[in-house]
């Protein structure tokens, strides 16, 4: 399996109106988690970060929102931002687009719960798919936020270290990076995350939330 770590530029060229990456000044990385917030993962993640004064964005489902609000109060507690990754996981390939929109919406009421509602609140497509439709409607709403790295946290047959190393590899300053705080991802997860923080805190890289 071929898997990408760094999102190729092309794609990003095709598709301007998305935000890939975040034009900074100096040494500043934008860490992002996917899928939860679950109770068997994020306390951990959110133990990482504050071991080195982390700052990340948790593109959250919805429905894990109302089944762990405490966990949710934790990440803002902590000084990361919630954001949208639709109420249920959806597949926006495989969704119509009134569908996808609702339940974008039906998200984006949790996250507004523990945040104070943004001037354009962030979401992210789960798998990164969304059609042209889908986004025209969501565009003046949200920020459609995708990625520069993609750690591939979630593939259990990628090697821990090779893992680690592409994602090392890929990133540069204003990259934002994809992590998964889910069950699937967690073995590979657990592995990069605390090393990935040590390395490019000890180059003198900041982490910051979009």
């Amino acid at each position: 399996m071929i898997h990408l770590f760094k999102t190729p530029w092309l794609l990003k060229k095709l598709l301007p109106a998305y935000t890939w990456h975040k034009e900074v000044i100096g040494q500043k990385l934008y860490l992002t988690f996917d899928d939860g917030p679950i109770p068997a993962v994020t306390p951990w993640v959110l133990d990482q970060l504050d071991k080195y004064g982390a700052r990340a964005t948790f593109f959250c489902v919805g429905d894990n929102l109302v089944k762990y609000p405490d966990i949710a109060e934790q990440i803002i507690k902590q000084g990361h931002v919630l954001a949208n990754h639709t109420f249920n996981h959806l597949k926006g390939w495989q969704t119509d687009e009134a569908r996808y929109v609702r339940n974008v919406a039906l998200c984006q009421k949790e996250v507004e719960k523990y945040a104070a509602d943004r001037v354009r609140p962030l979401f992210r497509p789960p798998y990164g798919r969304i059609t042209s439709k889908q986004a025209k409607q969501l565009q003046d709403r949200y920020e459609i936020i995708m990625w520069d790295v993609l750690t591939n946290d979630y593939d259990s047959s990628l090697g821990q270290n090779r893992c680690l190393q592409k994602s090392i590899s890929s990133t540069q300053s204003g990259s934002i990076i994809v992590f998964h705080d889910s069950l699937k991802a967690r073995k590979n997860m657990m592995y990069v995350l605390p090393r990935y923080l040590e390395h490019f805190t000890n180059l003198g890289y900041t982490f910051d939330t979009l």
